[in-house]
């Protein structure tokens, strides 16, 4: 196992101790957890590209790492009112929909699915509005469920635009294969 690899594991690791922080609303141990993961996934992704470290275990695992970070903090969030469950079913929805049409690809055509410049924006923008979240709710800011309802749909439109243009390429790579 390399480096990036076993970066992307810890941040399996970190996922269940930063759910519990974040479960018992200790909001600066959970920005520190959850910033900790987004670095991890930042060095994983450096490091197997700087030094050609890229594996099909990295391909598929490190999505899946961040995606369960994200998706941890949403649910913990909207349990705690502090963000819509509207954005958490959107996310969902998207991330099943991600899943099958990855797994469908690499059953049919044993194609791996890369990440590509507008599904790590939407997710640096996800964690952007996380980490704010956080903070808002701790330093209890004046309207930062306005604030957070924003950001969140700002990030949820992102997300949207992740979808359709991977929802493009997949019918771009099943219609080549036919």
């Amino acid at each position: 196992m390399n480096i990036p690899n076993i970066l992307t594991v810890m941040r399996f690791i970190i996922i269940p101790v930063f759910a519990y922080y974040l479960y018992m609303e200790q909001y600066y141990i959970s920005v520190l957890l959850f910033t900790l993961g987004g670095i991890t996934d930042i060095l994983d992704g450096y490091i197997a590209r700087k030094y050609n470290l890229i594996t099909s275990f990295g391909k598929l695992a490190d999505p899946l790492a961040d995606k369960l970070m994200q998706l941890t903090a949403m649910v913990l969030l909207t349990m705690q009112g502090l963000m819509p469950m509207v954005f958490l079913i959107i996310v969902v929805a998207k991330e099943i929909f991600m899943v099958l049409g990855s797994i469908s690809l690499y059953k049919k055509e044993n194609f791996v699915v890369s990440a590509n410049w507008y599904g790590k924006l939407a997710t640096v923008i996800f964690y952007c509005v996380i980490v704010m979240a956080f903070l808002l709710k701790n330093f209890e800011v004046r309207h930062s469920a306005i604030i957070i309802d924003l950001a969140t749909g700002i990030a949820v439109l992102f997300a949207l635009y992740a979808f359709f243009m991977y929802s493009l390429e997949y019918r771009k790579i099943r219609k080549t294969s036919n």
